[in-house]
């Protein structure tokens, strides 16, 4: 025995850490080595100059260990940009799902809202009158999401020896933005309800 290093992840983090033997041979087909990537081109040309006095009748062969690592992750990478992808197709037929409710909902309330513009109501009070609901709505979605996204990635979690843990602020960051994306939806049919003309809406009547 050479010497002792300390124990690393040769392997995929769903595995554990097990022992590792290196061996020094005479094998001169194999060749392993340490360079510096930031001139990896001019590298790579040495190495296969120096390589061809040795062997010059074997072609070279050669792979990248950082290549190799990344690997061990693509199917976790690919299944990272579908989620990414099905999340914001979800996102962009919810918010027009909210937007085309709102526009039904004012156009539903439009002699409400006109007569309580009459009455002296503010700007705040209708976008109130307006929002509040969805965002009722929009809280107990939350709360119904949160326990299921918690379940799903815990158990995602499980598959990797060595994982992270899921914590409350995750939710808690993903519950604003969802807030803060359906206020946003809202917004634009509430305000622009609140400066209707009233006598539009109740020439009619």
């Amino acid at each position: 025995m050479i010497g002792v290093v300390e124990d690393f992840h040769f392997e995929s983090l769903r595995d554990k850490i097990e022992p590792l033997c290196f061996i020094l041979g005479n094998n001169s087909n194999i060749v392993s080595v340490k360079v510096n990537t930031s001139s990896m081109r001019l590298v790579t040309h040495s190495i296969e100059e120096i390589w061809k006095k040795f062997s010059p009748n074997q072609p070279i062969r050669y792979t990248f260990l950082s290549e190799s690592f990344a690997r061990m992750y693509d199917d976790v990478q690919r299944m990272g940009r579908i989620f990414i992808t099905a999340a914001g197709l979800a996102i962009i037929v919810a918010c027009l799902g909210l937007f085309a409710l709102s526009a039904f909902m004012v156009e539903q309330r439009s002699k409400e809202i006109s007569i309580r513009l009459v009455l002296g109501a503010s700007l705040k009070t209708i976008f109130n009158l307006l929002t509040l609901n969805f965002l009722k709505l929009v809280l107990v979605s939350v709360i119904i999401a949160v326990p299921i996204g918690w379940y799903i990635m815990n158990d995602w979690l499980q598959n990797f020896t060595y994982r992270t843990d899921v914590t409350w602020d995750v939710f808690v960051i993903a519950g604003l933005v969802a807030v803060l994306i359906a206020l946003l939806t809202i917004s634009y049919q509430s305000v622009r309800a609140a400066f209707v003309n009233p006598v539009d809406s109740l020439k009619s009547e």
